[in-house]
């Protein structure tokens, strides 16, 4: 399987794994690598019929390009099983994006070991294993791996301390993961800003309102500016890994 060919000259023809791809950002990355021609496996946890109705809508383009993926990432024994279902499906893995997150406030003073366990165990541990996991395949295809970070790990959030301190994490393993799969496998990271608002209310207009204000570009981005990274990661930065893109409209430029 080894060509010596780096990851990095397109995706046309090759399997990528994306987790959290039912809907938000992860449809957005499988929508995008599929259309430059790449075979998707999309993971989801809960979100089934969204899941379905996007394998769905991209196999009807492409036949035989998608399929769909259950598991509950923090269930540390299954992440095996997702890269062995890939490759039964599609025969090889060239590519995972980590972009399966949780995401809610921990103020101090009320963080509880059940809020560790989820939002480290879906921002930090669960791609620290998948990749573990998946690395054999990713090192014979000469792959590559994508970690969705946040600008939030290098300039923490006030009221998310355990999300901040997680993101940091995979951050610091997105570095890690790029020493210890050199030479055949590249490990990059990108970076969010304000995307997508979280769907249960979390910021008020006010607080929407100051966060984007505080960008250069004075707006929001949307799913498809990450989706571009992502595949501008894997397509065409062959000579980038252990590096991370801010794709956040210049808010880190002056936080």
């Amino acid at each position: 399987m080894n060509s010596g060919f780096q990851f990095g000259g397109g995706v046309d023809g090759r399997t990528v794994l994306v987790t959290g791809a039912a809907r938000r950002v992860g449809s957005a990355i499988a929508r995008t690598l599929h259309a430059a021609g790449a075979s998707v496996m999309l993971h989801y946890r809960s979100a089934r019929a969204d899941a379905e109705a996007l394998a769905a809508e991209l196999d009807a383009r492409r036949p035989g390009s998608v399929a769909c993926v259950q598991a509950d990432l923090l269930d540390i024994e299954q992440l095996p099983r997702l890269i062995a279902d890939t490759r039964e499906r599609f025969g090889r893995l060239d590519a995972l994006v980590n972009n399966a997150s949780s995401f809610f406030p921990t103020p101090l003073g009320t963080i509880t070991p059940a809020q560790w366990d989820d939002l480290v165990g879906s921002n930090l541990k669960a791609p620290l294993f998948l990749t573990q996991a998946a690395a054999p395949l990713l090192r014979a295809t000469r792959g590559a791996v994508v970690n969705i970070t946040d600008i939030h790990a290098e300039r923490p959030l006030a009221g998310y301390p355990l999300y901040c301190a997680a993101k940091a994490g995979l951050l610091g393993l997105t570095r890690a993961l790029a020493i210890e799969l050199a030479p055949e496998v590249r490990v990059n990271a990108v970076a969010p800003g304000p995307i997508l608002w979280p769907e249960d209310g979390q910021f008020a207009s006010p607080e929407r309102h100051d966060i984007v204000a505080h960008t250069l570009l004075k707006r929001e981005g949307s799913p498809q500016d990450i989706a571009s990274a992502v595949r501008f990661l894997l397509a065409e930065a062959s000579y980038m890994t252990g590096q991370v893109l801010n794709v956040d409209g210049g808010r880190t430029a002056h936080l």
